[in-house]
């Protein structure tokens, strides 16, 4: 993959709780074009800088300028003209229970986009279709849905507004090997489709291995290492050895790899 520019570049990002600081002065560049997987151990951060960056969580210092503007300066009005490009699908989907399918997409087109509601769910079937959900799936509630379903649902919602820069937490998490494999390949193949880019906070080593361009890990409060997998996996750290050289470390590459021979 080419590195064309830096799309989003995080500087001295600073979040904290009260006394308790989750990131000092952490920075991190994001390529455009790319699936950049973050990982790290639990408490690093990695949820909280993903809201930092689409605008949930202010943080209490540093800079982050995504398209060349820097959000946090920017007045409410450009900073919403702005996030309009990101789309976003949280770790449990967090879609609106009393909504169908259909509905759920369709709501950002409606409140954001300010098109009518025939117009709003017809785009809304083509962003179903798109996430590989089947056609009836439009007219199901969440609750009637599997997990797959409900990460697939939860997508087309993310690409309702063709988003240039997609943020995804943990998107496989809780999803059967299959189910997880299949959805890793949709990512890349909309990414690759639609000139997405992608920032992927995961804990799953096949996710990393089949589909990410660089990872970043998160630790001691910053970005420990961010490069290609190639080189993050033989990192200088213990938390990196233990993550990436143990057993499902390995089982992964392996995997990773006969793929690779076998394509």
């Amino acid at each position: 993959m080419a590195r064309t520019q830096t799309i989003a570049q995080v500087r001295g990002l600073t979040n904290q709780f009260g006394s308790h600081v989750v990131h000092d002065a952490l920075d991190l560049d994001i390529y455009q074009g790319e699936i950049l997987g973050v990982v790290g151990g639990s408490g690093t951060g990695k949820s909280v800088l993903l809201r930092s960056i689409v605008g949930l969580q202010r943080p209490a210092s540093g800079s982050i300028h995504i398209f060349g503007e820097d959000l946090l300066a920017l007045p409410p009005e450009r900073r919403s003209h702005i996030e309009k490009r990101f789309g976003v699908l949280f770790q449990r989907g967090a879609l609106f229970s009393s909504l169908t399918v259909i509905e759920n997409v369709a709501f950002p087109l409606i409140e954001q986009a300010g098109l009518s509601r025939a117009d709003a769910e017809e785009i809304a079937r083509v962003k179903i279709a798109l996430a590989g959900l089947p056609p009836n799936a439009a007219t199901q509630y969440p609750s009637s849905l599997s997990g797959g379903m409900v990460k697939r649902a939860a997508l087309a919602r993310a690409l309702a507004l063709d988003p240039d820069l997609l943020f995804l937490d943990e998107p496989t998490a809780g999803l059967d090997p299959i189910g997880a494999g299949a959805f890793d390949q949709l990512i890349l193949t909309l990414r690759d489709a639609l000139g997405l880019t992608v920032f992927l906070v995961t804990h799953d080593l096949d996710t990393l291995y089949t589909i990410c361009d660089r990872v970043a890990v998160l630790s001691r409060k910053r970005v420990m290492v961010a490069d290609k997998l190639s080189v993050v996996e033989n990192y200088d750290d213990a938390w990196v050895r233990e993550y990436f050289h143990g057993p499902r470390g390995r089982s992964a590459q392996q995997a990773s790899e006969s793929s690779r021979r076998n394509s």
